[in-house]
């Protein structure tokens, strides 16, 4: 593992050396406060205002150093400024050209400040983590209230940054005036939505938002993708890796595979119990047909993942071939009479499970800049998917047979699929350009983020430390064994290959998260996969009203993530947010359970909407909290962080469906309360994990 010291020490501007923290000497001085503390040598207030006072030094020291930066970039736009009023009586192509020229290099120098800020700031949160740790105080708490609004504490400077936001807008400003020099009478203010375009100034505004993060809808909506990111900045010579490798059509092919799956997946699920009793078997053997296609895909996700280290196009081929076998299989498991052909189809539609595939190619060929905006893309494609499959299957509604095929509401969903995935098939051997893969180990793909672990930083000073460095958590705790003596180990930045080194990565908080993930994956699969069995029953609905229901629930997706992503996650905090949604998605399944006789259709629809709704925004809140406290090193790797929470909430989707068909045992009057008993068990134990969890981390 190589420390973080010697990580920041390399990352380090060697003439700016002595104005970084002195994170080396700061990790001693805790251990040293450790060692007193355990014989007695020291008080608790005597330690508390030592390190404060410390802190107090290494800030001031930071903040100087960039006011001073500051200013010597200021004096030399001031200058720039004067000989560019020149060109205001006379024009002078090559003296404009210069002064361009001259205005990016004052950008670079920029770059070079605002990674100064950054590598501070991890520096600075990493150390408040390590002294609560080791000595078992609040620090963290105490340090951010008493110094977040003091008049004189200069802990605000660290992350607001005002002054480095006016050079960015000087550099802006006038590189524009000189793009556009020959007689335009608009500023950029004018035209805010047609921002400068500029390698340097893009990077510098990729800099900022790594800086200054604030939660808004396409960042929470992104999260959900959980691409786990990078934790000290990158040189900019790699984003350039990244715009090669880019290619528009291939990552919306990656899209388009991402909706068709999912249309896949819940097209099937208003007519499965109807398609099940056709061919002889129970209503409830809906389950096994639903969840067949989650079986398989725990297997196919992990070689899809493991075979896009090498290739993209080739297993988006292969699945979008294996998928139209299975469907085909689907369909014509009717004219064969055989529940096995039905199964078996599933089976192989869910060996076609692209989405790992899909995610990666978001993770390592998608530049820096519009990768928040791609990861929504991921999840608004996933979401809308949900809806339209339903959607499209309550509007196929026929029957008629083509040579002795028949062509009814049980078998169309097959083979729309299968035709669907030809088109596709088709789109994509002509469309798809495979990126130049660069695998290598000192490789590691880069993100925006939020902030890592601590909410008292976020409330206290009203602005994350650090935006891009989320997962330098993770190493804190391994940090804590490492002397700043010790070298770097080789496999220190290797991909996770293994399922047992991917575990040994794995904190309670995460392993907790990921119960979350699995529990609301579950709640949610049980009432969706059962709907048609319980609505048949209860209320003789038909498949298009079953359809209707569940097209209601997937178009609710987009809005409450819309409403929490602007609003309720600017007014509370996450793990707020986390409990109060568990809580609610408690609530709706004992709301669910059929105790009051009779069971009607507005018990049903309004708990089924809580829960859902609730289970919606536990989903994003969990996802991004799990992408903030999950290693960096799950980044890469057959086994990665996405493959991990895909893994998890495949395996609840599975074990509701076999749930389902074994409750079909006990009859279909009893089918609603004996599916929903294990739900509330399990949401149960995921309240008291969350509290016991964040209880003993604040």
């Amino acid at each position: 593992m190589v420390a973080f010291g010697k990580k920041l020490k390399d990352r380090q501007i060697e003439e700016w050396q002595g104005y970084y923290i002195n994170y080396k000497l700061m990790k001693k001085k805790v251990k040293q406060y450790a060692s007193q503390i355990e014989t007695g040598g020291y008080e608790r207030r005597y330690v508390l205002k030592d390190f404060s006072r410390m802190l107090d030094n290494q800030i001031e020291k930071i903040v100087l150093f960039l006011l001073e930066q500051q200013g010597i970039l200021g004096s030399r736009i001031a200058k720039l400024g004067e000989q560019q009023e020149m060109l205001q009586t006379e024009l002078d192509l090559s003296r404009i050209a210069f002064l361009q020229e001259a205005y990016r290099d004052i950008g670079r120098d920029l770059l070079k400040l605002l990674t100064f800020v950054e590598i501070n700031a991890i520096g600075l949160r990493k150390i408040l983590k390590k002294f609560d740790k080791r000595l078992g105080y609040r620090f963290t708490d105490y340090y951010v209230k008493t110094r977040a609004n003091h008049p004189y504490s200069q802990l605000q400077q660290v992350f607001k940054h005002v002054g480095l936001g006016a050079v960015v807008g000087a550099i802006s400003r006038n590189l524009a005036e000189l793009d556009d020099f020959q007689g335009s009478y608009l500023s950029i203010y004018d035209q805010p939505a047609s921002p400068l375009q500029d390698p340097v100034i893009d990077s510098i505004r990729a800099a900022v938002d790594r800086l200054s993060h604030s939660t808004n809808f396409l960042t929470y909506l992104g999260q959900h993708a959980l691409i786990i990111h990078e934790e000290l900045p990158i040189p900019n010579e790699e984003h350039d890796d990244d715009d090669q490798r880019y290619h528009f059509m291939s990552l919306l092919l990656n899209l388009v595979n991402t909706f068709l799956y999912m249309v896949n997946t819940y097209i099937i699920v208003p007519t499965a119990d109807d398609y099940s009793m056709s061919l002889g078997a129970a209503a409830t053997v809906c389950g096994i047909v639903i969840g067949a296609m989650a079986v398989a895909q725990i297997f196919s996700s992990v070689y899809f993942s493991a075979w896009s280290n090498k290739s993209y196009f080739k297993p988006l081929v292969f699945s979008s071939i294996v998928l139209f076998v299975g469907n085909v299989m689907y369909a014509l498991a009717y004219d064969f009479d055989s529940i096995t052909v039905l199964l078996l189809g599933r089976v192989f539609c869910g060996l076609g499970s692209a989405r790992a595939v899909n995610r990666r190619y978001i993770s390592d060929c998608v530049p820096l800049k519009i990768r928040m905006q791609a990861s929504a893309g991921f999840v608004s494609a996933s979401a809308l998917g949900m809806a339209c499959g339903p959607a499209i299957a309550g509007l196929l509604q026929v029957k008629f047979k083509i040579y002795n095929i028949t062509i009814n509401q049980n078998t169309i969903p097959g083979w729309v699929m299968a035709m669907a995935w030809v088109l596709y098939l088709i789109w994509l051997s002509i469309s798809f350009k495979e990126p130049a893969h660069l695998f290598q180990q000192n490789h590691v793909p880069e993100y925006n983020t939020s902030l890592t672990e601590s909410d008292t930083l976020e409330n206290g000073a009203k602005q994350p430390l650090l935006v891009s460095s989320q997962a330098l958590q993770d190493d804190v705790d391994k940090d804590q064994e490492c002397d700043m003596s010790e070298g770097p180990s080789e496999d220190s930045h290797a991909p996770i290959n293994s399922i047992g080194a991917a575990y040994k990565l794995l904190t309670p908080s995460v392993k907790v998260q990921l119960f979350i993930y699995f529990m609301l994956k579950y709640a949610t699969e049980i009432l969706l996969a059962e709907s048609s069995v319980i609505t048949s029953y209860y209320f003789h609905w038909t498949t298009s009203k079953v359809s209707l229901f569940l097209v209601c629930l997937g178009l609710t997706v987009l809005p409450v993530n819309m409403i929490v992503g602007s609003n309720i996650s600017n007014m509370f905090e996450d793990r707020q947010i986390l409990l109060a949604s568990e809580i609610m998605v408690c609530l709706g399944i004992v709301a669910s359970f059929h105790i009051i006789i009779p069971y009607t259709v507005t018990q049903y629809v309004t708990s089924g909407l809580v829960m859902f709704v609730s289970a919606e925004v536990l989903e994003g809140v969990n996802l991004s909290l799990l992408s903030r406290v999950m290693s960096s090193r799950l980044s890469r790797g057959t086994f990665n962080g996405g493959l991990l929470s895909t893994e998890a909430g495949t395996i609840a989707r599975v074990i509701a469906d076999a749930t389902i068909t074994l409750g079909g045992y006990v009859g279909e009057s009893r089918l609603l309360n004996a599916t929903l008993l294990p739900s509330l068990s399990i949401c149960i134990l995921a309240i008291i994990a969350t509290c016991l969890t964040y209880n003993s981390q604040y």
